[in-house]
């Protein structure tokens, strides 16, 4: 498993009460586990809304199973925003 830095944006941030939080998660499909159950209330639901960038990179329609995170890596939760 790797250390990843989870960083929430937005409606994420709020929901989660921080800004960012440290997980051991090899993939991003733990890694939103372990935040679903760190935060089961109104995160769950936003989590729902949500794209991922993980390193930067968008993670887009890719299965979250598949999406391998690197030792030291950031996953960025990323809710809906108005505009453009």
């Amino acid at each position: 498993m790797a250390k990843v830095t989870v960083r929430y944006w937005a409606a994420a941030k709020a929901a989660a009460g921080v800004a960012e939080e440290l997980f051991d998660a090899a993939t991003l499909a733990e890694a939103l586990a372990a935040v679903r159950a760190r935060h089961p209330g109104e995160l769950a639901r936003v989590l729902q809304r949500c794209s991922f960038l993980v390193d930067g990179d968008p993670v887009g329609t890719r299965g979250h199973e598949t999406v391998r995170l690197a030792e030291g890596g950031t996953v960025e939760v990323l809710p809906p925003f108005a505009g453009g």
